[in-house]
């Protein structure tokens, strides 16, 4: 299992690299790898993985994570290079973009986001800063701090509506969890240092990311190099967005008599059980144990019985496709989610109200 986790996430890096750098079939090979590869590998062999024994130290450390992080810093580097430069065609530069962002998008988001839960600061932070190279480093806060504490309510900006579009969540969520985040470690901070809170604020560590990341590509690549980065980031940021909208869809937690919402569930949370995919992605599909377990390895994951969870119909990454198109979304999904999702009404109790996000 060890061998399957490192080369679902790190193989596509080789056809990648190879069209970024050589162009031609490569360019073919990169999109296949992440596509038909994919989709294929998911349905051909339908099994799902076993989760480890959480006493089965894996990895040997963090070395695949932190070898996936690497990975990612290199292949921003390297993509904004090669699209700013002369080799490619227009068309083969547009598909390795797309490519590129997928595996940014599915296996470095999904990698950074398991080093944010990791009891360790340096890999929290390594975490963090592999956010920040795609200009999303609120996410860092924003996560841990608002969408674990918050799912399936309103007051999460990252749990999608029953019958919202992709499009209607993209900047909803970004919007609020930049704010609900800066909130959240606003309280936190106050309440350690009081009113010096501001020079142990993260986001002035975002912000600084946000300036030089951008500065190094336009000094090191030119003003092309600048517009290829910020595209990268914003298509990367995407697919964390479509991932996030896609595994709590509808979703919903009901109030209690006190106002607050019920405990945290499997029913909460959309699961895959695809076995590729999965893997690729760091086991981001078993979702619903990731909700009870946060702190819990990927590896450690399990998927939670049907009569217990939700289950997407398709893999993540084809269902975040699917997502693309809203009319054909809410065909598929509306419905699955209605299934799920408990009546929610706001709360009236002062507590609970004071508890609401900012």
């Amino acid at each position: 299992m060890p061998a399957l986790f490192a080369i679902a996430t790190l193989a596509p890096l080789l056809p990648l690299v190879l069209g970024l750098l050589l162009g031609g079939w490569w360019v073919v090979a990169a999109a296949l790898s992440m596509t038909v590869v994919v989709g294929g590998l998911d349905l051909l062999v339908r099994i799902a993985l076993p989760a480890t024994p959480e006493e089965v130290e894996f990895p040997a450390g963090p070395t695949l994570s932190v070898a996936i992080g690497v990975a990612q810093l290199g292949l921003i580097c390297l993509a904004v290079a090669c699209l700013a430069g002369p080799g490619l065609t227009f068309a083969g530069k547009a598909v390795l973009l797309y490519t590129s962002t997928l595996w940014i998008g599915q296996v470095g988001n999904s990698n950074a986001h398991e080093l944010i839960h990791r009891p360790q600061t340096w890999l929290r932070r390594f975490g963090t800063l592999l956010f920040v190279s795609v200009l999303y480093g609120h996410h860092a806060s924003a996560h841990p701090k608002v969408h674990h504490r918050h799912v399936a309510t309103p007051n999460d900006p990252a749990t999608a509506r029953l019958g919202e579009s992709v499009y209607a969540y993209f900047p909803r969520a970004w919007i609020g969890g930049f704010r609900a985040g800066r909130a959240a470690e606003r309280r936190l901070l106050e309440s350690r240092y009081g009113a010096a809170w501001w020079k142990h604020d993260p986001y002035l560590f975002y912000a600084g990311g946000a300036v030089v990341f951008p500065a190094a590509a336009l000094i090191l690549f030119g003003p092309a190099g600048l517009l290829w980065y910020i595209v990268l980031s914003a298509l990367s940021q995407m697919q964390l967005l479509i991932s996030d909208y896609v595994q709590h869809y509808g979703l919903t937690r009901s109030i209690r008599d006190d106002g607050k919402p019920e405990p945290v569930g499997p029913a909460h949370s959309w699961n895959a059980p695809h076995w590729y995919s999965g893997a690729m992605m760091l086991q981001a599909p078993r979702h619903s144990d990731h909700h009870a377990h946060p702190a819990r390895p990927f590896n450690h994951l399990s998927l939670p019985p049907k009569s217990e969870a939700p289950r997407l119909p398709y893999s993540l990454p084809i269902m975040g496709a699917i997502a693309m198109l809203p009319t054909l979304w809410r065909r598929v999904m509306d419905r699955r989610a209605n299934r799920w999702r408990t009546p929610l009404e706001p709360p009236t109790h002062p507590k609970a109200l004071n508890e609401h996000v900012a």
